[in-house]
């Protein structure tokens, strides 16, 4: 069973009454194939709000603690979540990824490892280890103002601003230290230009 459809269902009118959300960067997204989408993480409620506004159904990489607390663990395996461990690097976590990849899903990673409320933490190389093992396209997004969105007053609305596809082929057969570093960076920044006041886009 897929709660997927209907949590959608709900939460983009819901999201919308309450946040005034509002998504941009629609057209960049690949409607079938393999596919990441990366985004940066301030609030618990940056997966529900992506996954509502994203045009795909997004299989996310969430934290393994999570599918341990009741009712909360049983919606998360059913709308496609699946479990990794923030304190390793998770073979089972990155098997699952490539295998949901290769069916031609797309698979949704915070490149932060968690919750960054103030800005500060830096991106793993998660997101792009995949990408370049899988061979395929990444889908940059800054989700907007959402660190605010639970406070009693507040004025500006949440936004999903999506990016272009982005790829990350190595020099060698496999992904060189550097090479990883510099597409984690390059991931990060392009992000970081789809926040307001930054120019949007990847060049």
């Amino acid at each position: 069973m897929s709660l997927y459809p209907f949590c959608k269902a709900v939460l983009r009118p819901l999201t919308t009454l309450l946040y005034a959300a509002r998504v941009t960067g629609v057209e960049n997204v690949p409607l079938a194939g393999p596919l990441i989408v990366a985004a940066n993480h301030r609030s618990y409620l940056d997966p529900p709000l992506l996954g509502a506004w994203f045009p795909r159904t997004i299989h996310y990489m969430a934290k393994k603690e999570l599918f341990t607390i009741p009712v909360l663990g049983w919606i998360l395996r059913n709308v496609h979540s699946f479990p990794v461990n923030r304190e390793i690097a998770d073979p089972s976590a990155i098997k699952h990824a490539l295998k949901t990849l290769r069916a031609g899903e797309c698979v949704g990673i915070f490149p932060e490892g968690t919750r960054n409320i103030d800005g500060a933490a830096t991106a793993r190389r998660g997101a792009v280890l995949i990408a370049a093992t899988a061979k395929c396209p990444v889908v940059p997004v800054a989700l907007v103002n959402t660190e605010f969105a639970f406070r009693r007053f507040r004025t500006d609305p949440v936004e999903v601003n999506i990016g272009k596809p982005m790829m990350f082929q190595g020099s060698e057969r496999k992904a060189t230290k550097a090479e990883l570093d510099q597409w984690t960076l390059d991931l990060a920044m392009a992000i970081e230009r789809l926040m307001p006041g930054q120019e949007h886009g990847n060049t």
